[in-house]
């Protein structure tokens, strides 16, 4: 696996990129899991075995074997320091072959609702002189998770009895109003929404989907129409977060093969007090992100 579908470089006199780490025949390969919440890398934790902790520069990192893999598992903080700083860490001291990293984000894409997940397979920065970016190494203007693990997130994600939404729904492609306009207003995918007529009909339940697209990544809590506009017209993103593409930055810089995944948390429309005190059910966030980062480590082996 390689970051073969990155943008092409800016500056094409940057220096390229590492090899990955080269791994011995028959050795496992080693696994970095970045996550947004501690219960999250606890949760991984209980299904690892031999499990144990190190308290380092990045805090504690979880270490233990699945699926014929090790795995090194932490948090990162918030923001793109913290994220790059993360992930370079945790490839220098653990040589890994893969870092996946999943957390929480804004929706700018109306076809996503909350809880909905968001598969990057490219990673922008808002608020950012990308052509500057690119004149050092590994020379791109934008990043991308690695085909080969998009791919198997997206199997791991049907498996899961998510409903895919269409890659051109986009906002990086055509945009989502082909989609939503084809969508049958009562059906669960456009949110289970019923005609005044019948207002006694209960709502069918409302699918839990994903779209391969666009994240957008920032040092600024994204809400409000003007931050939210913003995002969009920086980036064509179809969800706004503070990580993903500064992790995605280290590793097309060190030749190591990654996958971001984003759960989406709210819509761009709230405050981050009003959201901290929402009740969002961040216990089941935890349980689902973990049991779908185990899966897709499993389907790597």
């Amino acid at each position: 696996m390689s970051q073969a579908n990155n943008t092409p470089a800016a500056n094409p006199s940057a220096a390229q990129p590492p090899a990955a780490p080269a791994r011995k025949p028959g050795a496992p390969a080693t696994i970095v899991v970045i996550g947004a919440l501690q219960q999250e890398v606890n949760l991984i934790r209980e299904e690892l075995a031999d499990a144990s902790a190190r308290t380092d520069a990045m805090g504690e990192v979880v270490l233990g074997t699945y699926a014929n893999a090790q795995i090194a598992a932490t948090v990162a903080g918030m923001g793109t320091v913290n994220a790059a700083a993360a992930t370079q860490h945790m490839i220098d001291v653990y040589a890994p072959q893969a870092v996946i990293f999943s957390g929480i984000a804004g929706g700018l894409n109306p076809a996503l609702h909350i809880a909905d997940v968001v598969v990057g397979r490219t990673l922008r920065y808002t608020d950012t002189d990308n052509a500057l970016i690119a004149e050092s190494a590994p020379g791109l203007e934008e990043f991308s998770s690695t085909p080969a693990l998009v791919s198997l997130a997206e199997q791991a994600l049907v498996a899961r009895g998510y409903e895919q939404i269409p890659p051109a729904a986009s906002n990086a492609a055509e945009g989502p109003s082909a989609y939503l306009a084809g969508l049958d207003k009562k059906s669960p995918s456009y949110g289970g929404r019923q005609d005044a007529e019948s207002p006694a009909a209960p709502a069918a339940p409302e699918p839990q989907r994903f779209l391969t697209g666009c994240v957008a990544t920032g040092n600024r809590f994204v809400t409000g129409a003007e931050l939210r506009g913003r995002a969009l017209e920086q980036t064509r993103g179809d969800c706004a977060e503070m990580e993903g593409a500064a992790i995605a930055h280290v590793c097309a810089r060190n030749g190591v093969d990654c996958l971001v995944l984003r759960a989406i948390s709210d819509n761009c429309d709230e405050a981050y007090d009003a959201f901290s005190a929402r009740r969002f059910d961040i216990a089941e966030y935890a349980r689902s992100a973990s049991a779908l980062v185990l899966d897709i480590i499993s389907r790597m082996a």
